[in-house]
């Protein structure tokens, strides 16, 4: 990946602080977005002890001035050839349908999907212009309609990220299945060792981030020369429904 740029949002910790050394180990510039400033510079400096080209920026995803701006703050480093949206937030325990309030449920939207639209928003036409990029989205496995999406509580999370994956779909098709270039998915990273999986999870941070760092480097094409699928929820390197 040497010369490849890669953003990842909610890069400050956890699974997408993971991708970004697993990207940036690979040869990629890597930028890492949270919300803290002190915190995002200061895993960006331990990146760049370890041999990684790394810079740390505070925005807050759930802004659509501070996204739309960051562009610019970033300059020759905005041709974004990989975009990972990892920032997330997760719903409190008891956060039911009816049990939620409108704080709550605009604060978990906000990050988890408007954060996503306003991150593709701000990078992805680029991605177009160029004809060469690689969208992916940390899903849940709590948002897959086909699995544990409707048993219910954690109505926020659940409904977030269900909706994060309905946009990747949609955005997938708008953009011709990589015909136009972009390479547009999600993944589910299963449950994970990081600030939100606890301490307790089965999964590493880094075995959570596989299939990011893997879909970000796969070829475009398959061996035959036919587009590779996209457009899809993936765990583990394989396509899951949702």
């Amino acid at each position: 990946m040497d010369g490849m740029v890669v953003a990842v949002t909610g890069g400050s910790r956890g699974i997408g602080l993971a991708a970004g050394r697993q990207l940036g180990a690979r040869g990629a510039t890597v930028v890492l977005i949270g919300r803290d400033s002190e915190r995002a510079e200061g895993v960006a400096a331990e990146l760049q002890s370890e041999g990684i080209d790394a810079v740390g920026l505070g925005v807050d995803v759930a802004d659509p001035e501070a996204m739309s701006a960051l562009p610019r703050r970033m300059g020759s480093l905005a041709a974004v050839d990989v975009l990972v949206l990892s920032a997330g937030v997760m719903s409190s325990r008891m956060s039911k349908t009816l049990r939620t309030d409108a704080a709550q449920w605009r604060e978990v939207l906000g990050i988890n999907l408007d954060g996503a639209f306003h991150a593709i928003s701000a990078f992805a036409p680029g991605m177009v212009e160029r004809r060469q990029g690689r969208i992916i989205a940390v899903s849940a496995c709590l948002g897959r309609f086909s699995g544990p999406g409707t048993s219910g509580g954690l109505a926020p999370y659940r409904v977030s990220k269900a909706a994060l994956n309905a946009l990747i779909k949609n955005l997938a098709a708008e953009l011709m299945h990589g015909k136009r270039g972009v390479l547009v998915d999600a993944m589910c990273p299963n449950h994970c060792r990081t600030d939100m999986g606890g301490p307790d999870a089965p999964r590493s941070a880094d075995e959570g981030a596989d299939t990011i760092t893997w879909l970000a480097t796969r070829a475009a094409v398959e061996a035959d020369g036919t587009p590779v699928p996209t457009g899809l929820l993936w765990e583990d390197r394989q396509i899951v429904p949702w």
